[in-house]
């Protein structure tokens, strides 16, 4: 396999005496999708947080494109290529599509905002990951959650993300909007993107997954590659069965 996007390398986490991380290995290719799997409270959450600037590790280290990195903030994991897709997306309702695409990050022109500018790239990004979407001028509040996720993801490409931390993606989706995001997570991959998938969604993770780690009190107890697990096979790793 090529080398790791992201690769983490004895990754702990503590809070006072609860150990919430522990001495986490974890490599995530380009072009491939790996589920965290676990109950609450296994440390899928923290480990996301820690991927995603918005925890520091207590050890261990982490390296982007085997370059070591140390992210201070959710601003600068982003400014290194790592973007999250939070469950609740962080999107400004009152805006449009094109307003949140480039929310911070607007284009000017002769000092004034060049929205011409930035609705055609918009349309350009939504159309890359949607053919035929054309709500960027909607506020995004009156949008799907499916169509929701897309302007979040759209942000995040236009900020050359290389690696893409998914939390339940799937959660409050009805079944076409599932399809979609199975759809969007493919063309997402085939560009190259490296993704990391959290969801409790087993059934959706034997879909999605090229490889999952099963997390059990803040570590990683078994790693499973596409056509090495099923639905059944990982709900028994989760609770604490054999096959780890």
């Amino acid at each position: 396999m090529s080398e790791a996007v992201v690769a983490l390398r004895g990754v702990a986490k503590r809070f006072g005496g609860v150990v919430a991380v522990d001495a986490v290995d974890l490599d995530v290719f380009a072009g491939e999708v790996l589920a965290l799997v676990g109950h609450n409270g296994a440390g899928k959450t923290t480990l996301l947080e820690i991927l995603s600037g918005s925890l520091a590790p207590d050890a261990g280290a982490i390296t982007l494109e085997r370059e070591p990195v140390a992210f201070r903030s959710p601003r600068d994991a982003q400014r290194h290529g790592v973007a999250t897709l939070h469950q609740h997306l962080a999107l400004a309702d009152n805006l449009d599509a094109t307003a949140n695409v480039f929310l911070g990050h607007e284009l000017l022109r002769h000092g004034l905002l060049d929205e011409d500018a930035m609705e055609r790239e918009t349309r350009a990004l939504l159309d890359r990951l949607q053919p035929g979407f054309d709500a960027v001028r909607t506020p995004v509040r009156d949008l799907s959650g499916g169509q929701r996720q897309l302007v979040a993801i759209a942000r995040a490409l236009r900020l050359d993300a290389k690696a893409f931390l998914m939390d339940e993606p799937t959660a409050a989706l009805g079944p076409a909007e599932r399809a979609r995001v199975a759809d969007l997570i493919g063309r997402l991959t085939r560009d190259g993107l490296a993704i990391v998938l959290v969801s409790h969604d087993l059934d959706s993770v034997t879909t999605l997954a090229d490889r999952v780690a099963v997390m059990r009190r803040g570590a990683i107890v078994a790693k499973k590659a596409r056509g090495e697990f099923d639905a059944e096979a990982l709900a028994t790793l989760v609770v604490g069965g054999a096959g780890g």
